[in-house]
């Protein structure tokens, strides 16, 4: 089997919140077992606060991990000990961010990130930099690349902004972009267009994805795989397909059933999302969906269930999810 290009291994982050004399312990990511393969597009699907922004800055060394470890071309990360491996870590995997409006510097014209990003990490003279700079808007869609690259922030809209983030990323040549969120603050028609274009940068410069978002359409339309993540926990991973045509656990139900159905008449939604939301402090042994879980049983309450395989690339954890027949019928034989 070959080795992914980055897998983490009990990945855990953990943050102190309250006062002095009232510490508790903010669970955002427990225990999480990942894997992206080579040119592949994996998307982490959760709702708000379940973990997936950290879980990229956890990847992008913003944050150092609680517990657990994190490799890379099978190397640990908790390793990297010189500033020449740091920065060759961060040229491989850089992030483009959610806000397209807040995370380019609007004091300098766009391509200062670009070309600060060639001169720090690869060193080029500068006739090879402005042929890069060229080249990397050039493949983002910001043409003339002369004109666009000249031009200051306010003077683009917001998916040309975000494209020039991919752009920043490029200028790196990296093996895998972490892509958090990067049409949710988007509109509607120009989400496609930077969709659109993560699937190109793969199929042009063989770049793997990790995208990140709360909207499982988008996902079911760029992703290989999904791994859909609840209050710290990973739930739920499989092919695209998949999961989304036949969700085991149930929160992956409820998400695949939130998704807007324009065909369907108007009416009340039903209401078969009910409970409290999820205690990531200090949380207690058990599910921690179970509050809104429909098929919930006793051993939720105090046994945490782990990923355990439910047919072929199937992955959930739930006490009460079950393999499909076929599948089950496959393994007596």
């Amino acid at each position: 089997m070959t080795e992914p290009l980055l897998r983490t291994d009990g990945l855990t982050r953990h943050f102190s919140v309250g006062k002095l004399f009232s510490r508790q312990v903010l669970h955002a990511v427990d225990d999480v077992d990942l894997t992206i393969g080579r040119g592949e597009i994996v998307a982490l699907v959760g709702e708000s606060g379940s973990g997936k922004s950290t879980i990229a800055r956890l990847l992008a060394r913003v944050y150092k991990p609680t517990s657990g470890e994190i490799y890379f071309e099978g190397k640990p990360l908790s390793r990297l000990r010189t500033r020449r491996d740091r920065l060759a870590y961060a040229s491989d995997v850089p992030m483009v961010f959610q806000d397209p409006y807040s995370s380019i510097n609007p004091a300098y014209r766009v391509v200062h990130g670009v070309r600060r990003s060639i001169r720090l990490h690869r060193g080029q003279g500068r006739s090879a930099r402005r042929g890069e700079i060229q080249r990397v808007f050039g493949e983002v869609g910001l043409v003339p690349s002369g004109t666009m690259a000249g031009k200051f922030p306010h003077e683009l809209s917001g998916g040309q902004r975000q494209r020039v983030g991919f752009a920043q990323a490029l200028a790196f040549r990296p093996k895998l972009i972490i892509a958090d969120e990067p049409v949710s603050m988007l509109d509607v028609s120009i989400r496609i267009g930077i969709l659109n274009l993560m699937s190109e940068l793969r199929e042009r410069e063989g770049v793997s994805f990790l995208y990140i978002t709360h909207d499982i359409a988008s996902a079911r339309y760029i992703a290989d795989r999904v791994l859909v993540m609840y209050a710290g926990h990973l739930v739920e991973e499989g092919p695209t397909e998949d999961v989304i045509s036949n969700p085991k656990h149930p929160y992956t139900q409820l998400l695949v059933s939130a998704v807007p159905d324009p065909r369907a008449p108007l009416g009340v939604s039903d209401a078969a999302d009910v409970g409290e939301p999820p205690k990531v402090v200090n949380p207690k042994e058990g599910c921690r969906f179970r509050q809104r879980c429909p098929y919930a049983i006793g051993i939720c309450a105090t046994v945490t269930p782990q990923l355990r395989p439910l047919g072929p690339n199937r992955l959930a954890a739930c006490h009460v999810a079950e393999a499909d027949a076929v599948e089950q019928a496959a393994e007596a034989r």
